[in-house]
C-alpha cells in the first residue's frame, strides 16, 4: 500500500496548491455511533475542518483549482449555486482570503424556500459578510450557464474573471479530491485499519470522482460509495464517471468505470428537501458524536450510510469511513425542522 500511496502522492505533487486549506483533515473514530448501530467500526473524515470560511469539502478543491486563477492573473472569482449553496460560501471565503473580488450567480427556483429565514441566514448571510456580489438568476437546469454569462459580462467591463464551476466540479477539482484518499490511506495505516468503504454524499460529482481515482490508486480494497443527494442518481453517476476519467488522465492513473457506485433512494423527494431519515440521522450524529451535519448534503449522506448498515452491507469487524463534507451554516436556514 505504501508504494502505491507514494506513487499517488508523487502524481498529486505535480499540481500546485495555494495552501490556505487546513490539510490534512482529521480521521476520527465514531465509537458511540458504532455501538448504537452495532457495527461496523465507523470513522469520520473531517472535511468540515478545512478551516477558511467555516470549512467544507470544496475548500480542498479550491486550494488546487485557484492556484490556476492566481497564476493566470485573475482579479475576480465567478461561481454560482442555490441560495444556501455551501460551494458558493466557500468560493466567497476563498476570494476574501486571497484578496479577489467575488461575483456569484444565485439560482432561484431549484427548490422552494423552506423557511422565512432561507434567504437571510446561513450561507446567504456569510456570502454577504465575505463581500461577494450576488446576482439573482432563475434556475433552468443548466448549472454553469449563468456562471459563464456572468463571467462574460465582467470581461466586457474589463475585469479578469476566473470561472469556478458549480460545486467546484471539474477534472482538476477531482484531482484535488484524490488527495483525500492519500490522507485516508496514511491515517488508516497509522491506525492499523483497512477501510472496507468510504461513504459520502454525492451531487455535482467531482468529490466522488476524486475519491474513486484515489482509491483505485492506493486503497484498491476500499469501495467508494456515493449517496445521491439530488434524487438524480443516473445523472450523478454519469457526471462522476466523466470527472473521474478526466482526473485519471491528468494524474496518469488508471480508472475503472466499475468503481463508480452511486446509491439512490436516500435523497428525499428532491434536492434541498430533507426527509425524516435525514433529520433522524442529523440528530443521531449530533447526539452521539457532536457532528453538525446539514439537511441538504451531509445529513442525507449519513442517512444513506445508516440505511446500508441496517441492510447488512458490512460485517461488524470491518471499518467504514464516513466523509463529512461540511455544510453546518446551512443548518440555520432549516432550524424550523428542529423546533
Amino acid at each position: 500500500m505504501l508504494s502505491s500511496l507514494n506513487r499517488l502522492t508523487a502524481s498529486l505533487a505535480r499540481f500546485r496548491r495555494l495552501g490556505f486549506a487546513h490539510l490534512p483533515t482529521p480521521l476520527e473514530p465514531m465509537k458511540q455511533l458504532t455501538a448504537h448501530l452495532r457495527g461496523p467500526r465507523l470513522w469520520v473524515k473531517r472535511e468540515d475542518c478545512t478551516g477558511v470560511g467555516l470549512g467544507g469539502n470544496k475548500l480542498r478543491k479550491l486550494d488546487y483549482v485557484l492556484h490556476e486563477a492566481i497564476t493566470s492573473g485573475a482579479d475576480t472569482l465567478v461561481s454560482g449555486g442555490v441560495v444556501q449553496s455551501n460551494s458558493q460560501r466557500q468560493v466567497a471565503a476563498a476570494a476574501a482570503k486571497l484578496g479577489l473580488a467575488c461575483h456569484l450567480a444565485v439560482y432561484h427556483g431549484r427548490l422552494a424556500p423552506p423557511s422565512d429565514d432561507y434567504e437571510k441566514t446561513g450561507n446567504a448571510l456569510l456570502n454577504r459578510l465575505f463581500g461577494a456580489t450576488l446576482h439573482d438568476v432563475p434556475w433552468n437546469g443548466d448549472r454553469n450557464g449563468a456562471i459563464r454569462d456572468l463571467a462574460d459580462r465582467l470581461r466586457a467591463e474589463s475585469r479578469r474573471p476566473y470561472v469556478v464551476p458549480y460545486g467546484v466540479s471539474s477534472p482538476l477539482g477531482a484531482v484535488a479530491y484524490a488527495s483525500t484518499v492519500a490522507e485516508i490511506a496514511a491515517q488508516s495505516a497509522a491506525a492499523g485499519i483497512k477501510p472496507a468503504a468510504i461513504v459520502h454524499c454525492t451531487g455535482s460529482g467531482a468529490t466522488q470522482a476524486g475519491l474513486v481515482v484515489g482509491a483505485h490508486a492506493c486503497l484498491p480494497q476500499t469501495r467508494v460509495v456515493g449517496i445521491d443527494i439530488d434524487a438524480e442518481p443516473e445523472r450523478v453517476h454519469a457526471d462522476v464517471a466523466t470527472f473521474a476519467k478526466g482526473a485519471a488522465d491528468l494524474l496518469q492513473q488508471p480508472f475503472d468505470p466499475a468503481d463508480v457506485e452511486v446509491v439512490g433512494g436516500h435523497a428525499g423527494p428532491a434536492y434541498g428537501v430533507p426527509h425524516a431519515a435525514t433529520i433522524d440521522a442529523m440528530k443521531l450524529g449530533a447526539r452521539l458524536e457532536a457532528l453538525v451535519l446539514d439537511p441538504v448534503y451531509s445529513g442525507k449522506g449519513l442517512a444513506g450510510l445508516i440505511a446500508l448498515i441496517e441492510a447488512g452491507r458490512w460485517r461488524k469487524d470491518q471499518d467504514v469511513v464516513f466523509l463529512h463534507t461540511g455544510g453546518a451554516p446551512a443548518l440555520f436556514a432549516y432550524r424550523h425542522l428542529f423546533d
